[in-house]
């Protein structure tokens, strides 16, 4: 199936040289075929649902295609992933993740394909920042109060997250090893109910993204300890990066991003790359990005490819270090 698959690959890069087909030319000469697929490998609503939805209608206008987003979820996003990864690479199904994409390559070693290897990056989208947040009924008010109370009493205070594995997840085990302190890990199952109960009081502390956050903050249900970042965010200039808070040089920012799969033939990754830079530098997509608490942000294929290698070895040095098992 690889064979055929890269022997279609090299027939439709002969293909379009030999037409004299620009990149362009080629996605437009589609239009009434079947339209470019945006795979969201997780539910309606997320940031990369927002992303691949904000995009995907703007992308169709540019090309003259159809463009739909189809959300395949499950498996912490392997399954919409393996989708891609299994696709014919003819530029006619895309991919829209976020850096679960490398922690699932160590947490599933025996998944069946390498979410890293088997795909080619096609261009980042954005950033996305995670905020360390609490209940107000909590006795804690800093991060730092956290972490003195978390070195008083090991495992007393417990922490939310949508399941294991997720960035919400890790990036808690970063906080904890690099501030070397233990918090009482309980997975939900999806951001929802996990959020439910924090807003309820039964579980004390949890990384949030700030589009999830945000509104809660706001209205005073979630008091926001600090953010992981190397700076703070203009959406809550009043909330310290965790190191201001002296509780740790803890950076767990998001990458987002789109993705082919592996054997694209190179114009037409360059194209969608082009395509998608110039979009987010528009001010409408960078108005719904920003309001969403998610920095735009493009580059070439090769930059953003790097970011996953280097991300990619982050994530799977601190599985290994926390010993960190997949459910």
């Amino acid at each position: 199936m690889r064979s055929d698959r890269r022997q279609l690959t090299a027939l439709l890069a002969t293909g379009l040289a030999l037409w004299g087909l620009s990149p362009i030319t080629w996605a437009q000469s589609s239009a009434g075929q079947a339209p470019i697929k945006l795979i969201v490998p997780f539910t309606p609503g997320t940031g990369i649902d927002l992303i691949a939805r904000t995009l995907g209608p703007k992308l169709s206008q540019k090309l003259n295609r159809p463009v739909v987003v189809e959300n395949r979820v499950g498996a912490s996003g392997n399954i919409g992933t393996e989708a891609v990864v299994r696709a014919t690479p003819d530029g006619n199904t895309l991919l829209v993740s976020v850096n679960t994409l490398v922690m699932n390559r160590a947490l599933y070693p025996g998944i069946g394909f390498d979410p890293v290897k088997d795909l080619t990056a096609v261009s980042q989208t954005s950033w996305g920042q995670l905020l360390l947040v609490t209940h107000p009924k909590s006795s804690y008010k800093t991060a730092a109060e956290l972490v003195e109370a978390a070195r008083k009493q090991p495992g007393r205070i417990n922490y939310a997250s949508p399941g294991m594995g997720t960035p919400h997840h890790l990036s808690m085990e970063l906080f904890k090893n690099t501030a070397q302190v233990f918090l009482t890990h309980i997975p939900y199952r999806g951001t929802g109910p996990a959020v439910t109960d924090l807003l309820g009081g039964q579980v004390d502390v949890m990384f949030l993204p700030i589009h999830v956050a945000l509104a809660h903050i706001r209205t005073g249900r979630l008091v926001a300890l600090g953010i992981g970042s190397d700076k703070r965010h203009p959406l809550l200039p009043e909330v310290p990066t965790l190191a201001e808070a002296k509780a740790g040089n803890v950076n767990v920012g998001m990458w987002f991003g789109v993705f082919a799969p592996k054997g694209t033939p190179t114009d037409i990754v360059n194209l969608y790359n082009s395509e998608i830079n110039q979009l987010l530098a528009g001010d409408d997509v960078k108005k719904a990005f920003v309001s969403q608490g998610m920095d735009p942000l493009g580059g070439t294929p090769q930059a953003f490819a790097q970011l996953v290698e280097r991300d990619a070895e982050r994530w799977a040095r601190l599985i290994k270090d926390q010993g960190i098992k997949a459910e």
